[in-house]
């Protein structure tokens, strides 16, 4: 009869351990919320809801991506890494966010090393 309880304890913990593994690589990067939103209003790509979960729109052209609810914040991830490294330049103690035609758009201030680091974490630049 121990046998069968430690058994049962075991199961409930693998399942326990099983869900967090998959909950901690359904969620994004950590980022720099000041550096990352200011940045983030000059991307193109916008969640928009939907009956089912989120919607990626590229309000520039209209196409819109359905990723599966856990995989839509990932995604709008990869999405802001692609146009992070041909829309932004890192010069000293600021990033300039270019246009399509390589324009500089606004210029960013960089406060402090943390979010230094996470535009080369993050964008790779």
């Amino acid at each position: 009869m121990d046998v069968k309880k430690w058994l049962g304890v075991g199961a409930v913990f693998a399942f326990f351990v099983m869900g967090f593994i998959a909950m901690k690589q359904a969620m994004p990067e950590a980022k720099e919320d000041r550096i990352y939103k200011a940045i983030e209003v000059y991307s193109p790509y916008k969640l928009e809801k939907r009956m089912a979960g989120l919607t990626i729109v590229n309000t520039q052209t209209g196409i819109k991506e359905m990723p599966q609810s856990a995989d839509v914040l990932l995604r709008l991830d990869e999405l802001n890494k692609e146009w992070g490294k041909s829309h932004l330049k890192v010069s000293e103690n600021e990033v300039t966010v270019l246009g399509d035609n390589n324009q500089s758009v606004v210029k960013i201030f960089i406060e402090t090393n943390k979010e230094r680091e996470f535009l080369k974490r993050f964008y790779g630049i």
